[in-house]
C-alpha cells in the first residue's frame, strides 16, 4: 500500500494510504470529523488536496479503498471497468484529469464517452481539488437522457419530481396536492409519493391511485411510490400498475446489507419492473435516492470518508441503467452536513461526479430544521445546480414537506429557475401543459395560464 508526502511551509504531512489522502482531501463536513477520517487542520487538508493531485489515476485500479474480497461494490467496479473507455485519460494524475475536464477537448461527446472508463473513486478524488465553478462548469457539458414516458436530461430542460406527501397517505390530500403540483408546471420526471405506511396493500392502493390519475387526465409522467424493492416486487406479481422500482442506496455492501438489499435483489426488482413493458420511449425504470452519511452513519464506511462512499454509490446505479438518480443532500441532517456552505458544496460535489460517471443526476435540495441552513442557502443551491444542468429537483407545497418534516423546493422554485434561466419542462410534458392549457406561450415566452384550465376545474370542486 503506498504511501504520500506533501510539504505545506515548514510542516511536512504523510499520508498512509490511498484511503486516507482521500479522506483528507475533503473539503470540511461534519460527516467526516464524526467518524474521524478528516483533515485535522486547513494546512493538513492543503496538503492533502496537494498529495491527491499528483497521484496517476491509473493507482485507482491497484488500489481498492474498500477490499476486493470484502465488497461487492468493488468488485461490480472492477469487473466492469471500461478500458478502453479509459485510455483517453489513463495517463493523466488527478491533477492532470481536472486540467483535461475544463478544458475544450471534454465536450459533450467525449465526456459521454469517458464515463465507463472512470470509477467513483477517480470521479471523488478530480471533485476535491475543484473549485464550485469547477464543478458547474464541467457538469453542464454532460447530459444523461433518460426515457421512461417523458425524456429527461436534454440540454435547455429542468425537471421535477411532484412530490404529493401526506401524513396519513390520504387519497383527498395527496390528490390535492397533485392538482397544485401539475397547476405549476411541476410533475414532468414523476409523480413520487413517500408512504406514511409500508404494508404491501397500502403500497398498492396508491399506485393504482396515481396511475388512475395519470390515465384520466393523459399525463406523460411516471409515478413511483418510494417503497422497498421488496414491496415492489410484491405489487408487481399482483398485477399493480408499476411505472418506476424505488430502493434506497448506498456506496459499500455493508450499507446496502443494512437497507436490506444487494446487488442479486436489484437485478431481481429492474427484471420485474423491465416484464411490465409500462415505459412507451424508453425502459429506463429504476429509481434510486442516496445521501452523502448514509454508509456512515451504518458504520459500514470501511474508514473512507463520506463523499467517496456517495460517489460508490452512483456506480451502483449506472449499472441498472436508471431513469432518475436523486441525492438527497440535506435530509440526512447536521451530523453529517452541518450548514448552508457544506450542503450546498456537497450538493455540487454529488451532481458532477453522477453526471461524470452517466447517471441522470437530480437533486432533493434540502435542510433539517436542526440544521444551520435556511432556504437562502437552498435558493443558491437551486440556481447552481440549474446553471450545471441538473435533471431534476423536487416540486412539494409550500417547501415543507409535512410528511417526511424538512425543507427543500416548493412548485414556485421551479417557476423561478426555469424562468431566470430559460429552461422548460421535458418535451413531453411541455406540449401536454400547452395542450390543457396550464401553460401559454407569448411573445416568445411561456407563462402559467391566468386562469384555471377547464379539465381542472372539476377535479377542483371535487376536493371541495
Amino acid at each position: 500500500m503506498a504511501s504520500f508526502v506533501h510539504t505545506v511551509g515548514n510542516q511536512i504531512h504523510r499520508f498512509d494510504s490511498l484511503r486516507e489522502v482521500m479522506a483528507k482531501a475533503s473539503p470540511a463536513r461534519s460527516g467526516d470529523v464524526l467518524a474521524g477520517v478528516a483533515a485535522s487542520s486547513d494546512a493538513e487538508r492543503v496538503a492533502a488536496q496537494m498529495a491527491l493531485a499528483d497521484i496517476p489515476l491509473r493507482q485507482f485500479l491497484d488500489e481498492a479503498l474498500v477490499p476486493y474480497e470484502d465488497d461487492e461494490i468493488t468488485r461490480l467496479v472492477i469487473d466492469t471497468h471500461d478500458a478502453e473507455a479509459f485510455a483517453p485519460v489513463s495517463h493523466l494524475t488527478v491533477g492532470g484529469l481536472r486540467d483535461w475536464l475544463l478544458g475544450e477537448q471534454a465536450d459533450e461527446a467525449a465526456l459521454r464517452a469517458l464515463a465507463p472508463g472512470l470509477t467513483p473513486e477517480m470521479a471523488a478524488a478530480v471533485s476535491k481539488i475543484m473549485r464550485i465553478q469547477d464543478l458547474v462548469l464541467v457538469a453542464q457539458k454532460i447530459r444523461v437522457v433518460t426515457r421512461f414516458r417523458g425524456t429527461m436530461g436534454l440540454r435547455g430542460r429542468l425537471s421535477t419530481r411532484l412530490q404529493p406527501n401526506h401524513p396519513t397517505d390520504d387519497p383527498a390530500g395527496i390528490a390535492a396536492s397533485i392538482l397544485d403540483g401539475l397547476l405549476y408546471g411541476n410533475g414532468d420526471a414523476m409523480i413520487g409519493i413517500n408512504p406514511a405506511t409500508d404494508s404491501t396493500a397500502s403500497i398498492c392502493a396508491l399506485l393504482e391511485m396515481l396511475d388512475a390519475i395519470i390515465q384520466r387526465y393523459d399525463i406523460p409522467t411516471q409515478a413511483c411510490v418510494l417503497t422497498h424493492v421488496t414491496t415492489s416486487i410484491a405489487a408487481i406479481e399482483r398485477g399493480v400498475p408499476l411505472d418506476l422500482v424505488f430502493q434506497s442506496i448506498a456506496g459499500t455492501e455493508a450499507a446496502n446489507a443494512g437497507f436490506g438489499i444487494n446487488l442479486n435483489l436489484l437485478q431481481e426488482g429492474y427484471e420485474a419492473g423491465l416484464s411490465l413493458k409500462r415505459g412507451s420511449l424508453g425502459q429506463n425504470l429504476m429509481y434510486f435516492e442516496t445521501g452523502q452519511g448514509s454508509a456512515l452513519s451504518a458504520n459500514a464506511h470501511h474508514g473512507v470518508d463520506q463523499q467517496t462512499c456517495e460517489a460508490r454509490a452512483y456506480a451502483v446505479a449506472r449499472h441498472f441503467k436508471p431513469f432518475l438518480v436523486n441525492t438527497v443532500v440535506g435530509f440526512i441532517g447536521p451530523e453529517y452536513l452541518y450548514n448552508g456552505k457544506q450542503i450546498i458544496r456537497a450538493g455540487l460535489e454529488d451532481h458532477f461526479c453522477g453526471k461524470l460517471l452517466g447517471v441522470p443526476m437530480g437533486c432533493d435540495i434540502c435542510y433539517t430544521n436542526h440544521a444551520e441552513a435556511d432556504q437562502d442557502d437552498m435558493d443558491s443551491l437551486l440556481t447552481l445546480l440549474s446553471v450545471a444542468g441538473i435533471n431534476f429537483i423536487m416540486g412539494i407545497p409550500g417547501s415543507d414537506d409535512i410528511m417526511l418534516n424538512y425543507q427543500t423546493t416548493s412548485f414556485h422554485d421551479a417557476l423561478y429557475a426555469r424562468q431566470a434561466l430559460g429552461l422548460r419542462p421535458a418535451p413531453e410534458f411541455e406540449q401536454w401543459l400547452a395542450r390543457t392549457g396550464i401553460l401559454t406561450q407569448a411573445d416568445g415566452q411561456v407563462r402559467l395560464a391566468e386562469s384555471l384550465p377547464a379539465a381542472f376545474r372539476q377535479a377542483l370542486a371535487q376536493l371541495g
